[in-house]
Formats: C-alpha cells, structure tokens, sequence
C-alpha cells in the first residue's frame, strides 16, 4: 500500500486534502495544485469554501487568478463533507491552535480534524499535522486516534509533522520558497512525507521524529518573542535615558557577526509570535521546568500596548490636553503591515485602554474597512485633511505601506510613531516616537 502511495506521489496522481483553508491551508493546496495534484480544501466554514469554488481569494498572497485558473482546470476545489477524506491519498492538517483564556493550549480544531480523518481513514494514506502545537501531540493525540482501529502506522499507514512557516505580507518568501522541517512516526513516515514536500519544495530538511519537528517551530517563536521582549526592553530603558533606540538599532546592525537587528513595537500579535511559545510552557511544566525567558518576554511584550497609551497621555500633557475628550486615530489595526489579520493585535488593546480612559477613538486602515471591538462596530476613517486637523493625537501602530505618510505629518497636531515609520520626518516638532 505504501509502496504505491509512492508511486502516486511522485506521478503527481496522489489526491491531495488539506483540512483549513486559512493563511497557511490555501497557499499550501495552490502550489500543490499548481504542480498538477489535485487538491481538495475542506472547512466548516461553507463562506470560504463558496469563494474558493467560485475561483475568488480571501488571502491577500494568493492571487484570485491562480484560484480561478486551478478551480477551472479541476485542480483544486472546496467542499464542507469530510466523508470525502475517505478518497483521499493524503490529509494535510492546517487548522488554528489557539490560547485558553488561561493561556493553555486549545488543541479541539486539532481534535475535530482527527476525528474526521480516524471515521474516514483507509489503509494507504499520508496524515500530516502542519498546525503549530506541543511536542508530543502528533504521538500522544492523533496517533492514539487513529491506531485505534488496528491500522498500523509505518504499514497501513503513514503519520508525520511539518511545521508550517508562513509569514503573511512577505513577498520574498513565500510557501514554496520556504524550506521544509519534517519528522515523522518512523524512517517510514518521514521519508513519505519528505518526498510529499519535496514535490513543491526544494529544501525538505528531515529530522528525527515529530517531537523534534514540533519543537522546531516552537524554538523559530520562541527565539523571536524572547529578542523581541529584550528589544523592548531596550526601548524603554532608552526612553528613561533619553536616548533613540532606532538609531541604536541602526548603528548595531552595521556589525557583520554576532548580532540579529530586532525591532520595538506597540506590542505583539498575531496567531504565532504571541501564542506559539506559551504552548511550550505549558508543557515544560508538565515535566517541572520553568520557561523563565519566555514568561519574562511575554510580560514585558504584554506591557507595551501600556507603554503607548501612557506615551499619547503625555504628549497630550505636554499640548495641555487631557486624554479624556481628546480625539485619537488609530493609524493600522492589523498585527503587522500589509495584511488583513487583526487576530491578537496590540491595537485591540491600546483602544480598549483609550475607551476605558473616555478618549473619543476612530481608526484608518486601510486593509480593514470595518473592526468590531467590545461590542462597538468602527468602520475605517478617511485621511481627509479636514479628519487629521480634528484629532487630537495620530497613533501609528501599524506602519503599512502606501499610506501617504508626509500627508500625515503635514496635517496632524500631534503623532505617536510607535513603528518609526517617521524617520525620515526626523526633528519634526509634532512626532513623538516609541
């Protein structure tokens, strides 16, 4: 059976499922479809999965027309049934990982997938987990599921791990471009795996088993929170001493070894930077070890939204204007630049703090026309000159480009640059940066 799941794949005759057809899940089935597997896209959610099989996209980097070119050549389609993973050669599992409110992991979307695959599995298939999770879950969760009904992995069937590693608003790097980490359930599964990604991906890197690939992801998150949190740090400390932290950054960065430029911010957010990491504290406790760089990183990366709403209320003390009454546009929403997703961003927060201080709020972004935040419904304000004269204080909080900066800075009272997206805008009496 394995052996001509083989065959199938390097033929490029394998039918292809990927479970989530989010940010990582699209982009994924595209270029296996673009290499000519048929690929398959199943999701709950019947909106997505309607726009795809009319040929539209909902992901700012997979353009519309290759959706519409594969869905047109039969390549690639959506359906709700997962009664239909039955047909299938291989699962590909892309599903979201979220926090608890108490910050554990909630591995259900995980779950659900799994059981969806276990009721449908079939001797012959290759089930990868690409979503992002503790070391241990692709062995102790979904393993367990599935070896339930006598099939043997590594014979039946093959099981492995592959970190995804999207970075939404990259047009360097894209899926494809990307190297590959697998680890699978045995030499077996590895090497089905390895062979899978090495269709659409030059660099596959195979490594010992689906611990040591799922701790690989974590490690990528961690190492970024981590330096992200000391570079706050930084910043503030930078602040109290009356020093630019930018132009620390910038005179570092000109050292060829032994440092990596990270960059301040309102804060962190995201669906990996500021949720990855607590999925491995959660289970270092498990084994009585403590995370203390991570816990440490997050409560200083936590602070920050903080940090910015008390920058807005002294540079208003310093214009003899309260906080209370003054009028505060928001400039970005999204957690990083040039993308749609709002999940976990600092902007989220530093709203909530401006409202609870009675600060009249709007925003502008201009990839998110309208945002609902704690119950309120906003919708996107214009950049008209006669908007920026009535604010009392422009917050930039995510610099995304395109937006007509000078036209900003010409026109506002007052601004809080939290990107240093001014710099080149330096000595301008009206900016105040992080």
């Amino acid at each position: 059976m394995l052996n001509k799941l083989k065959s199938k794949i390097t033929n490029k005759d394998a039918s292809i499922a990927i479970i989530g057809l989010g940010y990582v899940g699209l982009p994924l089935a595209v270029e296996f479809a673009k290499v000519g597997f048929t690929v398959t896209g199943f999701d709950t959610d019947g909106q997505k999965v309607s726009e795809i099989n009319k040929g539209s996209s909902y992901i700012l980097d997979v353009p519309t027309a290759d959706v519409k070119q594969l869905v047109s050549a039969k390549k690639l389609s959506a359906t709700l049934d997962t009664k239909l993973l039955n047909k299938m050669d291989v699962i590909i599992i892309c599903v979201p990982t979220p926090l608890r409110k108490t910050k554990e992991p909630d591995i259900s979307f995980i779950l659900a997938a799994t059981e969806a695959i276990a009721a449908n599995l079939r001797k012959g298939q290759l089930i990868i987990l690409e979503s992002t999770t503790y070391p241990g879950t692709t062995d102790e969760v979904i393993l367990t599921k599935l070896g339930a009904d006598s099939l043997k992995v590594g014979e039946d069937f093959c099981l492995a791990f592959s970190p995804e590693r999207v970075d939404p608003g990259n047009p360097e790097y894209k899926t494809k471009d990307i190297p590959k980490v697998v680890g699978g359930v045995g030499e077996k599964c590895t090497e089905m795996a390895r062979l899978l990604y090495s269709q659409i991906i030059k660099n596959v890197i195979s490594v010992s088993s689906t611990r040591a690939a799922e701790m690989v992801k974590l490690l990528e998150n961690t190492f970024r929170i981590v330096n992200i949190g000391l570079i706050n740090e930084i910043a503030l400390l930078c602040n109290k001493m009356g020093v630019n932290v930018w132009e620390i950054i910038e005179a570092a960065k000109t050292k060829p070894f032994g440092f990596m430029p990270f960059y301040p911010g309102p804060g962190v957010g995201g669906h990996c930077i500021g949720i990855d990491p607590h999925y491995l504290s959660w289970k270092a406790r498990l084994y009585g070890f403590e995370t203390r760089f991570i816990e440490l990183a997050e409560e200083i990366n936590s602070s920050m939204p903080h940090y910015v709403v008390d920058k807005i209320i002294e540079a208003l003390n310093a214009k003899k204007k309260a906080l209370k009454g003054s009028r505060i546009l928001v400039l970005g929403i999204t957690y990083k630049k040039d993308i749609t997703d709002a999940r976990e961003s600092p902007a989220i927060t530093i709203i909530n703090s401006l409202l609870q201080k009675e600060a009249k709020v709007e925003y502008h972004d201009p990839l998110v026309p309208v945002f609902d935040i704690e119950g309120m419904s906003f919708s996107s304000a214009k950049l008209t000159k006669e908007t920026l004269n009535s604010i009392d204080c422009v917050v930039i909080v995510t610099d995304h480009s395109g937006v007509d900066y000078k036209f900003i800075v010409d026109n506002s009272k007052l601004i809080v640059d939290t990107r240093n997206a001014l710099s080149s805008f330096k000595g301008t009496a009206n900016i105040i940066t992080l």
